[in-house]
């Protein structure tokens, strides 16, 4: 059989985490900053994709084909992710990994993550790809930003809650896989499901609103957003690092987390563990 099992890939995720939990500092943070690097390739695609595209659920559709791409890379390429590193609670469920070392390496890989994505957000902004259709993909990118801040705390967590429930059953799901086809096929649906629903990922967020609070510091862009995609000078106003930390990053973390950790890790555990582990 060419892949793993329900219960063969819980063994895999054990010892993954285990791997990952112990990993030395300097790794963890530049496969970190891999990671957050390569979602924000995907997160600038997916604006790129979609800022010319005024049915929303058609613009989703061709933006979700191009995001997955972000996982791919880390999962095949190898790189580490906040959201996915979620699943490493599964290690510690199963007495393998110490609880400390999985929010030691939490903590490292969610900062590490935003150091690559700003890093994206910076040279995509100097690099002038904004200018596109004279300023209209760095209006929309304000757009994307400015409607990220003001979600209500409890819609942004639950749909982080969504998010992470997808992003880690793709990882699951790419941990059966033994060949690199399989891998790519589980990974692109349920990235693609998640990004065409429009939930809420704190990574790529790292990248578009970032993206958005830059590119509101330049008055064409700013025009733009305001002229061609209906921006308030209120919502423009909005757009701040307090209002991306407070109103965004931490209801969406805090749902990846639940997302990931609860829903696909406590899950799978509860169903395939065994009694030798010593959390069990």
């Amino acid at each position: 059989m060419n892949l793993l099992l329900p219960p063969e890939i819980l063994e895999a995720q054990v010892e993954n985490g285990y791997k990952k939990s112990t990993l030395p500092f300097y790794k963890t943070l530049l496969l970190g900053i891999m990671g957050g690097a390569f979602v924000g390739f995907g997160s600038q695609g997916s604006n790129m994709a979609k800022y010319m595209i005024d049915n929303a659920g058609l613009a989703n559709v061709l933006s979700g084909t191009l995001f997955t791409t972000g996982l791919m890379m880390i999962l095949i390429g190898g790189a580490e992710l906040f959201t996915g590193n979620a699943l490493i609670g599964i290690s510690c469920l199963a007495g393998k990994s110490k609880w400390s070392s999985m929010f030691k390496n939490w903590g490292i890989v969610y900062f590490s993550n935003m150091i690559g994505t700003l890093i994206i957000v910076y040279i995509v902004y100097m690099s002038g790809q904004l200018n596109v259709s004279a300023g209209a993909l760095g209006g929309y990118t304000i757009k994307v930003a400015a409607a990220k801040v003001e979600l209500p705390f409890s819609a942004a967590f639950f749909s982080g809650i969504l998010c992470n429930w997808l992003v880690c059953t793709a990882v699951w799901m790419a941990a059966a896989a033994r060949d690199i086809t399989g891998k790519i096929f589980s990974i692109f649906f349920p990235i693609w499901l998640f990004v065409l629903s429009g939930f809420e990922h704190c990574i790529a967020n790292m990248y578009f609103i970032p993206a958005g609070i830059l590119a509101a510091t330049n008055e064409k862009y700013a025009e733009m957003a305001v002229t061609h995609y209906g921006v308030t000078e209120a919502a423009m106003e909005n757009l701040t690092v307090g209002s991306c930390i407070v109103n965004n990053l931490i209801p969406v973390t805090l749902g990846n987390i639940i997302g990931g950790f609860f829903f696909v890790g406590c899950f799978y555990f509860a169903i395939y563990r065994k009694s030798s582990y010593p959390g069990a």
